[in-house]
């Protein structure tokens, strides 16, 4: 296309630029053959040795240590920073010509990091901070100076979130980034969203047919192909016009933006609630919609990971700096360990009232209720009321509330268009906003609900049989035990969604995500299975619930659920607890991964 003296590029230059100069970050060294590239689209499962074989066994070595163990290495010079970065920064290089999942890449940056601290460690003797030398991915919401952040936005290119000659324009650092920084982590790459008219689709390594789930699946797609070990994103809610399930260009995406892409993918996730880890100075939609706000979450390829991360994070303080934040230290006395945990007791929800899951996600609630069982722990059904389709509702409307006024004006910038089988859902233009009075009214049953909700969980005290856990108002004060009986329940488990990882634009149900955001409620997302064409095998005479249930049942390439479209997909559940537990539960899903262990029955 020639474009005139007056004209300004069309979107489509703008975006077709915009993933050229990304993928020209690349290293010549680090570029893929042709012949791998076409192998890789013939595989279905890119994981594992595919991508190994591609790598040197020093590469593969390092890139598939956890975090804990690299830090431990470099801090003892076994390993320096500069090859720690360089082997991530080679497989990330990697994983993107195979499967499209980066936004950003600054590997030359990063790996400059990486020797100013290995120098830093040769003259003082002493490591930067917790995570020294670590490298660490991030979803492409965080700002990075030197990096740009577009959110998958084509309008944002060369802007600061959509804004021209603000003096921030790769000037910028998200708070949390600077904390990361401080910490001595080395930052070098920022992952998409998973559906967006920059780098169109990133589908699942795992099943390359399948989607990696939203918005942070760019993130659970390199964790699968081992190109990160632990990386930011973030976890809100739905954007749903017309009561239809939508998967957005942009970050307002079904509830569950980290556990949804961590269960696909095959790895672990946690959404803390919302006010423990800051969210200042990070891009977003919808910004001024504090209801049910977004949360920072992390990702990773282990629970250990997780902790050390968010430990760190937290030892700086962040509240001195970001005021939204809840004054909160990293609570010791809250984590359990296989020694000293009692009897654990858990809600179980195996249908939500809504849709019913798949076959694989059935038989994974089965596999862990069993492991648990066998360790000595114990489920009760988990039915309160008010019930999650009132509580879809509300957060819905929360979501919906600006009639996606943010959306539109965000795709104005550069006139790009929706996704295209979504426009025909949404139209040209936002619906009207809600008014102050009826998002006051709003607020009001949000109240209400969590109330209701809390009541309903306090209430399983009295048939749980566990010890007695003295309610406690203290944030600071762990659960404590005693051998008297009538202790609520200790934390929910419930799918992350449906069904395995789903072929795009077929994820029709987000309720049993968007739940734990409306409550802020903690939770941790824990690989159980994978769907199996043998053994998760339709009931024929099963009768779908309602309109959507049917929906979900048909989300696949035949007229129902088809197990050779799912075979080999992960399928992962989420352990769910109240707000601000985040080391509590973190420990519980420890346990149950252990007990997972033991059993070793994760196929039946």
């Amino acid at each position: 296309m020639v474009f005139g003296f007056w004209s300004a590029p069309s979107w489509q230059r703008l975006a077709h630029d915009k993933a050229q100069s990304t993928l020209s970050k690349i290293q010549p060294e680090w570029r893929l053959p042709k012949a791998a590239l076409d192998e890789a689209k013939r595989r279905p499962d890119i994981t594992g040795e595919f991508i190994q074989n591609l790598l040197t066994e020093n590469d593969v070595a390092i890139t598939e240590m956890e975090a804990s163990e690299l830090i431990s290495k470099m801090a003892q010079k076994e390993l320096s920073a500069e090859s720690v970065a360089t082997a991530f920064c080679k497989r990330a290089a990697f994983a993107h010509q195979l499967n499209n999942c980066l936004h950003e890449i600054f590997f030359d940056q990063a790996i400059e990091r990486a020797r100013k601290l290995d120098h830093h460690l040769e003259k003082t003797g002493a490591p930067v901070g917790p995570l020294h030398g670590l490298p660490i991915s991030l979803k492409d919401q965080f700002h990075v100076k030197g990096v740009e952040t577009t959110m998958g936005y084509v309008g944002w290119i060369g802007t600061f979130e959509g804004k021209k000659d603000t003096k921030k324009e790769m000037n910028t650092n998200s708070a949390i980034v600077d904390d990361l920084i401080s910490l001595g982590a080395v930052l070098y790459c920022k992952l998409g969203e998973t559906h967006n008219n920059i780098v169109g689709h990133t589908m699942n390594p795992n099943v390359q047919q399948l989607s990696c789930g939203g918005s942070s699946g760019g993130e659970g797609a390199l964790q699968a192909l081992r190109g990160s070990v632990l990386g930011l994103g973030t976890d809100i809610g739905k954007f749903a016009p017309n009561n239809q399930m939508m998967h957005y260009v942009l970050t307002i995406v079904p509830g569950g933006s980290v556990r949804i892409p961590s269960s696909f993918c095959g790895t672990m996730a946690i959404k803390p609630s919302a006010s423990r880890f800051s969210y200042k100075d990070v891009a977003n939609s919808m910004p001024g919609q504090l209801g049910v706000p977004s949360a920072i979450g992390f990702m990773s390829t282990s629970f250990s990971s997780l902790r050390l991360i968010m430990k760190s994070i937290i030892a700086t303080e962040p509240w001195l700096r970001d005021p939204s934040l809840c004054p909160l230290p990293w609570r010791n006395e809250q984590e359990l360990t296989l020694s000293s945990a009692p009897e654990l007791c858990f809600g179980l929800v195996n249908c939500d009232g809504m849709v019913s899951p798949h076959p694989p996600v059935a038989r994974a609630i089965s596999i862990l209720k069993t492991a648990l069982e066998r360790a000595g722990h114990t489920t009760i059904p988990w039915s309160p009321e008010p019930n999650h389709e009132t509580g879809t509702t509300i957060h819905g409307n929360f979501i919906e509330s600006d009639g996606g006024a943010d959306i539109f004006n965000q795709l104005k910038l550069s006139g790009e268009p929706l996704i295209p089988e979504k426009a025909k859902d949404m139209g040209n233009r936002p619906r009207k906003p809600m008014s102050l009075l009826e998002y006051q009214e709003l607020g009001i049953q949000l109240k209400s609900y969590r109330e209701s909700y809390q009541a309903y969980w306090n209430s399983t005290a009295a048939i749980t049989k566990t010890g007695k856990k003295p309610p406690s108002s203290d944030l600071r004060t762990g659960p404590s035990f005693t051998l008297s009986p009538g202790r609520p329940v200790d934390a929910i488990i419930m799918p992350v969604s449906p069904h395995a990882a789903v072929i795009p634009g077929k994820y029709y149900h987000y309720a049993y995500t968007e739940i734990v955001n409306l409550l802020d409620y903690t939770s941790v997302t824990i690989p159980v299975t994978r769907a199996s064409k043998t053994i998760d095998l339709v009931d024929e005479k099963y009768e779908p619930l309602n309109e959507t249930d049917c929906l979900n049942w048909k989300a696949c390439k035949s007229p129902t659920y088809d197990p050779d479209s799912y075979d080999g997909a992960p399928v992962g559940l989420q352990i769910v607890g109240q707000r601000f537990q985040e080391e509590y539960i973190l420990s519980i899903a420890e346990i149950l991964e252990a007990a997972l262990q033991v059993s070793g029955d994760d196929k039946n």
